[in-house]
């Protein structure tokens, strides 16, 4: 293998796993020949890349703006050698983002059909339920719920539409009462995701009604998974779509409020970034989730 090219994936590699010792344990170099490696490269370049401390290995601003530029060359080398190889078979590191409700309750629980047929290829899962920029945080795929506004996107493909609902545990209902209108959330604990700063907006409608409350929680919680086991747990009801709740509504851990009454929906896409042409992997991946989301969906 090119040394210059060898340098470039252990650079990225120690820059996205923040240590030299992981790196040396997933590609087999030793600690030092990894440091060593990584070292000729920034002497080389003529600039510091990484900054080390006793636990951490972070980039420099410099190894940041490096960094993106290294995983667009390794992305061209990967898909170079897939369409060379003609065979189909996925190699390198496919690093998807989405958010760690979804990758808990939707993606992982089937993601075998996906990693049992691309046995070669190493798929990262950066889990996050803010909105990450793609680019600087070289994402190679995204799930997202809701528009895809921002400049890093590429492509966004609909793969599905996610109801809104609020619930609530049966605990929970039969001490403080059942909601029989939204207005009787008013006198309810609400459970508000972070993203909502203390305070959210949850809309009803029936038939030509509608009802808006401002929904103001004691209880801010930052990631759905959480807000999920809070309302499992009996802290309040919660609002969020419908396949976080699905298994818990299913085994009756979880109610459904105001089942009457509707409270909207949001499209989930796939999304590409911006700047660089799609790795095959990610394109395979696409079409799998899209897969998967009309399953799930049709359920």
């Amino acid at each position: 293998m090119n040394d210059r090219f060898l340098a470039l994936q252990l650079f990225v590699r120690v820059a996205r796993l923040g240590s030299f010792s992981s790196v040396a344990r997933e590609t087999g170099y030793s600690q030092p020949s990894v440091s060593r490696i990584v070292h000729e490269l920034e002497k080389r370049v003529g600039v510091s890349l990484l900054t080390r401390t006793t636990r951490v290995v972070t980039p420099t601003d410099a190894g940041l703006e490096y960094l993106a530029r290294a995983e667009l060359i390794i992305a061209a080398m990967e898909e170079a050698d897939h369409a060379a190889r003609g065979t189909g078979e996925l190699r390198g590191i496919l690093r998807v983002a989405l958010s760690s409700s979804m990758a808990a309750r939707t993606i992982l629980p089937r993601l075998a059909r996906f990693t049992d047929a691309h046995p070669a290829l190493r798929v990262e899962f950066v889990l996050t339920d803010e909105r990450q920029d793609l680019v600087t945080d070289s994402i190679d795929i995204a799930i997202r719920v809701g528009p895809p506004s921002d400049s890093t996107v590429a492509f966004a493909k609909k793969i599905g539409v996610i109801r809104r609902m609020a619930v609530a545990s049966p605990a929970y209902l039969q001490a403080a009462g059942i909601p029989r209108k939204p207005s009787d959330l008013e006198m309810h604990r609400l459970i508000i995701g972070c993203a909502a700063r203390g305070a959210d907006a949850w809309t009803f409608r029936k038939g030509g009604l509608q009802a808006t409350i401002r929904a103001e929680g004691k209880l801010i919680i930052g990631g759905n998974e959480a807000v999920i086991a809070a309302a499992v747990a009996g802290l309040g009801i919660a609002s969020s779509g419908e396949l976080g709740f699905r298994h818990d509504l299913e085994i009756g851990s979880l109610v459904r409020v105001l089942p009457a009454w509707e409270m909207g929906s949001a499209d989930v896409h796939v999304i590409l970034p911006a700047g660089r042409s799609s790795k095959p992997s990610a394109k395979a991946f696409a079409s799998f989730v899209a897969t998967e989301f009309r399953e799930l969906l049709e359920y």
